[in-house]
C-alpha cells in the first residue's frame, strides 16, 4: 500500500514522503480499514512538527481520523465484519491506503453519509461538544466568542453554540472567513487581523465580556481575548495555530474566571467510555439532521504534505480531507 511517512519532525513539505509499505495485519481486537477519507486535523500538524504531547516513534505515518470500509478483522472482534462502513479515531496511521484501528473505537457509518463529510463531524463536532458542553458548560443566553472560527472546529463551535441557545461572536483573520461564519449563524463577527479583539468584544457585549471563549488560535490573540472575558467566564484552550501564548495569571484572578484545557484526543486515551458516549451524541445529532458539517477541499494522498502546509499557514476555510 501507499502511505505518507514522516522520518523526521519539521515542516510538512520538507519531511513527508509517499512510500510503499506492507499492508497492515489486524491483531486481537483490531480491524484493517480500506481508507476512503482521512481528515487533516490540528493534532496531525503538531505530530509532524514534533510539537504534540504524544509523539509516535520515528518513522511513522500521521493521520488521526479516518473513514472507510473494513477489509479484515482480528481475533475477538464480534460486532464488526469485513465490508462494514466505519469511522474512527487513531493515534497515527491514517494517511495511507489502509489503516489499522481498534475495533472498540470504530463506529458504524450509515450508507447515506459521505466518507469525507463524516470527518467534518467526528473530530470537529466532537471537540466542539467536549468544549462547549462538558468543559465550558455553555448556557442558553450566554455569549460565546470563538477565535479561529472559520476552521472545521470553529464552524462546529458556531453550529453547536447556536443550537445551545448562545449568542455567538466569531473572530477570524479575513472578511471571506467571517462571511462563512455569518452563513453558519454567527450573530456578530470580528476581524482580529485588522481590528482590536478586546475592544470590539467588549463593545459587542455592552462591556461585560464573553461568558465562554474558545481559543483555537493562541499566539498574540489569546491575551486580548482573555482580557475580554466576563466575570466567572470560561476560557477554553483548544489549539495554537498562531503559536503557544503566555497568559498573565493576574487576569484569571481579576475576572474570577477559569482557564480549561480541551484535549479531545487525550480523552480518547484517558476516558475512552466518555469519549465514545460523546461521539454517540454527535452521531445522534447528525442522524437527526441538526449538524451542518462542511468539507471545503479534498486532496489526493500524494498531496497530503501540501494539505498540512495549507492548514498550518491558515489558508484553509472549513474542513479538509485526504482521499487515497
Amino acid at each position: 500500500m501507499k502511505a505518507i511517512v514522516c522520518h523526521k519532525h519539521g515542516a510538512p513539505l520538507d519531511v513527508l514522503t509517499v512510500e510503499d509499505q506492507s499492508n497492515p495485519v489486524p491483531g486481537r481486537g483490531q480491524v484493517v480499514i480500506d481508507v476512503k477519507a482521512a481528515a487533516i486535523t490540528y493534532v496531525d500538524a503538531l505530530l509532524v512538527q514534533g510539537m504534540y504531547q504524544y509523539l509516535p516513534p520515528l518513522p511513522f505515518v500521521p493521520g488521526t481520523e479516518v473513514s472507510g470500509i473494513v477489509k479484515s478483522v482480528g481475533d475477538s472482534v464480534e460486532r464488526i465484519s469485513a465490508g462494514d462502513r466505519v469511522v474512527t479515531g487513531l493515534l497515527s496511521g491514517g494517511f495511507a491506503e489502509q489503516a489499522l484501528a481498534e475495533a472498540a473505537q470504530c463506529r458504524p457509518l450509515p450508507a447515506d453519509i459521505d466518507f469525507g463529510t463524516i470527518l467534518g463531524v467526528q473530530y470537529a463536532y466532537g471537540t466542539a461538544l467536549n468544549a462547549l458542553q462538558l468543559k465550558g458548560q455553555l448556557q442558553k443566553g450566554e455569549t460565546l466568542l470563538v477565535l479561529g472560527a472559520a476552521g472545521g472546529v470553529g464552524l462546529a463551535m458556531i453550529d453547536l453554540g447556536k443550537m445551545m441557545g448562545a449568542r455567538v461572536i466569531a473572530a477570524a483573520s479575513t472578511d471571506e472567513k467571517l462571511a462563512l461564519c455569518r452563513a453558519y449563524g454567527a450573530d456578530e463577527t470580528i476581524n482580529y487581523a485588522t481590528g482590536d479583539l478586546k475592544k470590539e468584544t467588549k463593545e459587542l457585549t455592552g462591556g461585560s465580556g464573553a461568558d465562554v471563549i474558545c481559543d483555537i488560535v493562541g499566539g498574540e490573540y489569546s491575551e486580548p481575548a482573555l482580557r475580554a472575558i466576563a466575570w466567572h467566564g470560561r476560557f477554553l484552550v483548544i489549539g495554537f495555530t498562531a503559536g503557544i501564548p503566555k497568559l498573565p495569571l493576574n487576569l484569571v484572578l481579576l475576572k474570577c474566571c477559569r482557564v480549561i484545557g480541551v484535549n479531545t484526543g487525550g480523552m480518547l486515551l484517558k476516558e475512552p467510555e466518555t469519549s465514545l458516549n460523546m461521539m454517540k451524541q454527535v452521531d445522534s445529532l447528525m442522524a437527526d439532521g441538526k449538524l451542518n458539517p462542511r468539507v471545503s477541499k479534498r486532496y489526493a494522498l500524494e498531496n497530503t504534505a501540501q494539505a498540512l502546509d495549507d492548514f498550518i499557514n491558515r489558508r484553509i476555510i472549513g474542513k479538509v480531507v485526504i482521499e487515497p
